[in-house]
């Protein structure tokens, strides 16, 4: 007797299909020039399935660019923020990850056309951030506190703010194009940033 088809396994491989789809495309043909007609060709689904699902192509690449992102930690084995002992050389481990992926054209171009539509569409932009920017955040924080409540940073340091002090620069150089984003310049962030917060300043 056949087997019934399995409608749960169908939905998530055109789910993941329409993923991938919009991926590529937005590397290929960037933001401006990115359809739904277009996702849904490549994936080989019909239009109607993507509206199914999501209500534009910026909220298609958003959850692609979240399972993008997953991904990446699952190959990592990411098991979280470093705790090594050593703040230093955690932060400028994650900052060269980070310098790695916005090099990497499979996480550039998704990112950037996430962060042009997050700055038009308000919606858009407030699920970006809730989803993709703050649980990564609220892992460098994390690891702040651990070193504020071991006497390693300052009682009265600002988390928040020292974790903008560390992306920010990177982010603006990565986006604007200013100048070559390397690991030299994300060592020397943490390095300029940590100087200012750190409990017991070099001589």
């Amino acid at each position: 007797m056949p087997k019934t088809p399995d409608a749960t396994r169908r939905s998530d491989r055109s789910r993941r299909a329409i993923l991938d789809a919009a991926l590529a495309l937005v590397g290929e043909v960037g933001y401006n020039k990115l359809t739904i007609e277009a996702i849904a060709a490549r994936a080989g689904v019909g239009k109607q399935t993507i509206y199914r699902w999501w209500p534009s192509k910026a909220a298609v690449l958003l959850d692609a660019s979240l399972a993008l992102f997953g991904d990446a930690e699952t190959e990592a084995e990411w098991t979280g923020f470093p705790d090594t002992g050593d703040l230093a050389a955690d932060l400028k481990h994650v900052l060269r990850t980070t310098v790695d992926q916005f090099n990497d054209e499979k996480y550039d171009a998704p990112a950037r056309a996430l962060t042009a539509a997050g700055a038009t569409d308000p919606e858009l932009g407030a699920r970006f951030t809730e989803q993709l920017l703050e649980p990564q955040l609220a892992l460098y924080e994390e690891r702040l506190r651990a070193a504020r409540e071991a006497g390693r940073l300052a009682p009265d340091a600002d988390l928040r703010l020292t974790v903008e002090m560390l992306v920010g620069p990177l982010t603006y150089r990565w986006l604007m194009r200013t100048a070559p984003l390397t690991h030299a310049y994300s060592d020397a962030l943490v390095d300029r940033v940590l100087g200012g917060v750190l409990s017991i300043r070099p001589d």
